[in-house]
């Protein structure tokens, strides 16, 4: 792997801050579209709406975040065998920029086709998100040397970059809608998507030198003596299994993580005093309160690890340490609903909502950007963009998870669904630390810059 040295910024190689802007404008472009895709469908046609019932809109969207978690297995494949990195972002940003344009079309072009057209939109977008989304993760793991410590605080900062463009989406996109219709809404992710595209033509080839450029599976077999393709070995093996274990927990995490965005969303508009002094905060704020405080926590949890240097937890534990704070959220939400004592019209203190909102931040910063540096460590180079694919792909699954829990929330009411997650969240975190140990074994000093681990791997893989 050949790295090309056109300097560091803040510690890191000026490539990461590439990827972080080319990521940034990227997931605006999604968030912009995903903010307001429901309220479009919903919309009355008078109003420019497609005047789908919320049922059939609801429906949608939960195919369409499903799919778009499901593509990224199939655009790592391809990408690993054929196309390599760089070509399949560049793909892929242009088929999502076509697909945005194509829901910004104004209905007075596409009907009496609008909804034909709106499909053709979406269609163009999954399969661009499937080529962009597991590549531009697996480069910024290719930015650094096997043993470099500093690869969980560069995906920490990369993971900041994904919620500036959250976080700008919805205000953007929101009000761009708002005053201009919906169509303005998809120019705005139109727009955003062009934006990635054009950092990524104009300056890759400068930060980036010829990181991505060769498929991964390519790059592997000219490795090997043979100069194909080989079984995998006891230590690649046993890596996969670390990745599949861990898969499983991000499922745990996400059930209860995600299971927060519609639950305490109905918490925050219904049972929320929101009022300060004269002004009552809008429900929807407590939504923005995630990406605020990644922004804040990320770069204060990135130059954490690196100031730990040889006492910096490893993966598994870090893991522990993201479901400890996912049911210390959660104890806040149990703080509030006891504040309630079981009666629905008493209002609680949004300090509950806003600590719960800090933890669950704490947790995702601990698990999310700590899990993408980890696929990056373990998966075999022939696999990289694979392996991150099925990463999202627990995604999708946890996703689906909380939509399963949250639609049975009725019979049980607020106080048992919050303590049972917080419950099973101690519960994983515990199983993961008695686990850590043989986790790490498997990972084959992956996560250990030691000259003796290096030894070890070389004496397993002979």
């Amino acid at each position: 792997m050949s790295h090309n040295n056109s300097g560091t910024l803040l510690g890191h190689p000026k490539g990461l801050f590439l990827l972080f802007g080319t990521e940034l404008w990227e997931r605006f472009s999604y968030y912009a579209m995903r903010a307001i895709l429901v309220l479009y469908l919903t919309d009355k046609t008078i109003d420019g709406g497609l005047g789908w019932t919320t049922q059939e809109a609801l429906s949608l969207y939960g195919i369409y975040t499903g799919l778009v978690y499901f593509t990224p297995l199939i655009g790592g494949w391809i990408a690993d065998n054929f196309l390599g990195q760089r070509r399949s972002i560049i793909i892929g940003g242009v088929l999502m920029a076509i697909g945005q344009f194509t829901l910004a079309l104004p209905h007075s072009v596409v009907d009496p086709h609008a909804v034909k057209a709106f499909y053709v939109g979406l269609t163009f977008l999954i399969i661009g998100n499937g080529l962009f989304k597991p590549n531009i993760s697996t480069m910024v793991g290719d930015l650094y040397e096997e043993g470099d410590n500093r690869r969980d605080g560069a995906f920490t900062i990369f993971y900041m970059g994904i919620n500036i463009g959250s976080l700008l989406a919805g205000v953007i996109a929101g009000t761009a809608s708002a005053v201009y219709g919906w169509k303005a809404g998809f120019l705005c992710a139109g727009f955003g998507m062009l934006f990635s595209l054009l950092i990524q033509l104009f300056f890759a080839q400068r930060y980036l030198g010829n990181i991505g450029t060769v498929p991964a599976a390519v790059r592997d077999a000219a490795k090997n003596a043979s100069g194909k393709k080989e079984p995998l070995t006891k230590v690649e093996r046993d890596r996969l299994k670390v990745i599949m274990v861990m898969c499983t927990f991000v499922i745990v995490f996400w059930a209860g993580f995600e299971q927060a965005g519609g639950l305490m969303n109905i918490y925050s508009q219904e049972y929320t005093n929101r009022m300060i002094g004269s002004f009552e905060v809008p429900a929807a704020w407590f939504q923005s309160l995630n990406p605020f405080f990644i922004i804040i926590c990320a770069p204060i949890l990135a130059s954490l690890w690196v100031k730990m240097g040889k006492k910096e937890p490893n993966s598994p534990v870090k893991f522990a340490l993201a479901m400890f704070s996912l049911a210390l959220g959660f104890a806040c939400m149990i703080g509030a609903a006891l504040e309630q004592g079981g009666d629905m019209t008493v209002k609680t203190s949004m300090l509950w909502l806003i600590g719960a909102y800090f933890f669950h931040t704490i947790g995702e910063l601990c698990l999310s950007p700590i899990g993408l540096s980890m696929v990056t460590k373990l998966a075999p180079l022939r696999l990289a963009s694979l392996m991150m694919g099925a990463w999202f792909g627990a995604n999708a699954i946890a996703n689906y998870i909380a939509g399963e829990i949250g639609s049975r929330i009725g019979e049980a009411g607020p106080l048992a669904i919050f303590s049972g997650i917080a419950i099973t969240a101690v519960i994983a975190g515990v199983l993961l630390l008695l686990l850590s140990n043989t986790l790490i074994n498997w990972m084959h000093g992956a996560e250990s810059s030691n000259d003796d681990e290096h030894i070890k791997v070389k004496t397993a893989e002979a």
